[in-house]
C-alpha cells in the first residue's frame, strides 16, 4: 500500500484551499470598505505567492502591518511561496525592527505606509548587504499581485519551517521562535474546537496577528470558513460598533481589551441577549469585577495560557457545565486558573528542580513544563538556548505554579523578571540596560508595578551618581529613545536600593512593596 494513501503532510495553508472550494462565495474578509469572499482571498494569496517566489526566492519574508488584509494574506501567500513568514511587532523601535530583519535574514519586507519612517530608520542602521527589498502595502503590493502568476508550493516535510516569531524572552535580546507547519495546523484546529468556530462565526481581529501568528487564528478562522473582520487599531467604541454592524461572535485579547470593552460608553447600550459573544483572554487573569461586567453584557470569557514558544495558547481553562451553579466569586476564581492542556497538547506538568511532578495539592509550587505538537522547533540560530529551554524534552516556561487536585494548573509567580504589560513581554533586564545608559544613573532595578489599564507596567528604581541630577521625565524620555514605548518605565523612584550583604539588589522587596495587598496571580 502506498504511503501517500494514508499520509499527507499537514499545513495550515491548506485550510484556504478547502474554504475556497467549499465556501468560495462566502464573505471571508471585511477590512474597512473592502469585502473579499473566499474565492477571491484564495486568488490573492496565490498571486502573492507568485510575486514573492520571484522577490524572495525562498528566503524569509517579513511583514510590518496592522491587523489588515495584508497581514492576513501573508499568512497564506508567504508559506505558499516557499518562504517563512516573519510578522513583526508594530510597537517595536527601529533598532529592534532592524535587528529582526537582519537576524531572520529576511529577503523582503512588506510594510504599511504608516510605518515608513521607522522602516527607513531601521534600514539605515543595517548592513547594506543585509537590507531586504521593500514592498509597500498601499500601491506596489497591489501592483505585484496584479502582475504575478498564481503559485503555491506545500512542504514535503510537515515539520518544515513555517514562520519565525520574535520574543524578547528574559534577556532583552530577541529570540526567533521557529514554528512548523504541523504545529500550526494542529493548534489552529484546537482553537476551532475550544472556541467553537463554525461557518456562521464572525471573528473580530482585536488580537495582534503579529503576536504568535495571532494564536494561529488566521488559519483557524479560515479552517472554519468563518469571517475575518479586520481592525487595525483596538478602540473600545469601535469594537462595539463592529460587533453590532458585522454581527461579531468571536474575539480575543489581553485583559486590557476586556476592560476597554467593559467600560466603553457603547457597552451600556448593548443588549446582552442580542447574540452570544465568545472572547478568549491571556495574560494576567481579569478581575472578578471585569468578569462580572462581561457576563452582564452576555460575553463568555475563556482564560488561556501560552507563550510564543507554544504557538500561543497551549492551555485552556476549560469550563465544566457543573460550575454554572457556583457563585459568581467562585466562578471567577476558577476562570482565573490557567487550566489544562488543549486538545492537541500533552498534559501540562508542574515539576520540581529534579524534573519530577509536584503533588497535585494546589499548594506545592514548581515550574510549568510543556510538551506537544504545538511546541516550537527551537530558537533560530541559537541551538544552545534551544537545548537549555528543554533539558529533558519538556519545555521549561520559567513560570511557577501549582496543580490543583482536579488537574488544573494555576500560576503563582514568574521565576524570571518578565513584566507582562497589556499582554506584551517586557524584559526587565532590557529596560535596566537602557536606563543605565543615562549618564546620571549609578544603579537601577526595574520591576513590575500594578496598573489598572495594562495589568502591570515597568517601574525603575534608580540611585544617581554622586553630584548628578536627573528628573523622572528625562529618564523616561531617555529610555523611549532606545526602546519601544510600551517597554519604557511609567514611573521612576530615586533613592538607595535594598541590597543583600553581598551587594545584590533585592528586587523582590521592591516588588512586594508595590504589590502589597494585591492579588498577583497571573496567566
Amino acid at each position: 500500500m502506498s504511503d501517500s494513501l494514508s499520509f499527507e503532510p499537514l499545513t495550515p495553508v491548506a485550510f484556504l484551499d478547502r474554504a475556497a472550494h467549499a465556501h468560495g462565495d462566502r464573505l471571508a474578509v471585511v477590512d474597512g470598505t473592502m469585502r473579499i469572499d473566499y474565492a477571491e482571498l484564495h486568488r490573492r494569496c496565490r498571486a502573492l505567492a507568485g510575486a514573492l517566489r520571484e522577490l524572495a526566492g525562498g528566503r524569509p519574508v517579513a511583514v510590518l502591518a496592522n491587523n489588515t488584509h495584508v497581514l492576513l494574506e501573508a499568512h497564506y501567500g508567504v508559506p505558499w511561496s516557499g518562504a517563512a513568514l516573519v510578522a513583526i511587532n508594530t510597537r517595536l523601535s527601529p533598532g529592534e525592527i532592524g535587528y529582526i530583519l537582519g537576524h531572520s535574514e529576511s529577503a523582503v519586507l512588506i510594510y504599511e505606509e504608516s510605518f515608513a519612517a521607522p522602516v527607513r530608520e531601521a534600514l539605515d542602521g543595517m548592513d547594506p548587504a543585509r537590507r531586504p527589498q521593500l514592498l509597500a502595502a498601499e500601491g506596489p503590493y497591489e501592483d505585484a499581485l496584479a502582475a504575478a502568476s498564481p503559485y503555491a508550493v506545500t512542504p514535503d516535510d510537515e515539520t518544515a519551517l513555517l514562520s519565525v516569531n520574535y520574543t524578547s524572552g528574559t534577556t532583552g535580546r530577541p529570540k526567533g521562535v521557529m514554528y512548523h507547519h504541523r504545529g500550526a495546523t494542529l493548534q489552529a484546529l484546537a482553537m476551532v474546537a475550544h472556541m467553537e468556530l463554525t461557518p456562521g462565526s464572525v471573528h473580530l481581529w482585536t488580537l495582534p496577528m503579529f503576536h504568535c501568528n495571532g494564536w494561529c487564528f488566521p488559519w483557524a478562522v479560515t479552517a472554519a470558513a468563518a469571517r475575518h473582520v479586520c481592525l487595525p487599531r483596538v478602540d473600545g467604541s469601535q469594537v462595539w460598533r463592529l460587533i453590532e454592524a458585522e454581527g461579531v461572535t468571536h474575539l480575543e485579547g489581553a485583559p486590557t481589551v476586556l476592560s476597554m470593552l467593559a467600560y466603553a460608553p457603547e457597552a451600556d447600550q448593548w443588549d446582552p441577549g442580542a447574540a452570544p459573544i465568545r472572547m478568549a483572554t491571556g495574560g494576567a487573569p481579569p478581575t472578578p469585577t471585569v468578569l462580572d461586567r462581561m457576563a452582564q453584557l452576555g460575553v463568555q470569557v475563556t482564560h488561556l495560557y501560552g507563550l510564543t514558544e507554544t504557538f500561543g495558547p497551549i492551555m485552556v481553562c476549560e469550563w465544566h457545565p457543573e460550575w454554572d451553579a457556583l457563585s459568581g466569586a467562585a466562578q471567577a476564581r476558577l476562570k482565573a486558573r490557567q487550566g489544562v492542556g488543549n486538545v492537541v497538547s500533552c498534559r501540562a506538568r508542574v515539576v520540581d528542580g529534579s524534573g519530577a511532578d509536584v503533588p497535585t495539592d494546589g499548594e506545592t509550587i514548581g515550574e510549568i513544563a510543556l510538551r506537544g505538537n504545538n511546541v516550537m522547533l527551537g530558537y533560530l540560530h541559537d541551538p544552545e538556548a534551544t537545548a537549555a529551554a528543554a533539558p529533558d524534552g519538556w519545555f521549561r516556561t520559567g513560570d511557577l505554579g501549582v496543580t490543583h487536585p482536579d488537574g488544573y494548573v494555576e500560576l503563582r509567580d514568574r521565576s524570571k523578571d518578565v513584566i507582562i504589560s497589556g499582554g506584551e513581554n517586557v524584559a526587565s533586564v532590557e529596560v535596566e540596560q537602557a536606563v543605565a545608559a543615562h549618564p546620571a544613573v549609578l544603579e537601577v532595578a526595574v520591576v513590575a508595578v500594578p496598573d489598572e489599564k495594562w495589568g502591570e507596567v515597568p517601574a525603575a528604581y534608580i540611585t544617581l551618581r554622586d553630584g548628578a541630577s536627573a528628573t523622572e521625565e528625562e529618564i523616561v524620555a531617555h529610555v523611549r529613545e532606545r526602546l519601544a514605548r510600551f517597554k519604557a518605565q511609567r514611573r521612576v523612584v530615586f533613592g538607595e536600593l535594598p541590597k543583600t550583604s553581598t551587594g545584590k539588589i533585592q528586587k523582590y522587596l521592591l516588588r512586594e512593596q508595590e504589590w502589597a495587598g494585591r492579588d498577583r496571580r497571573i496567566g
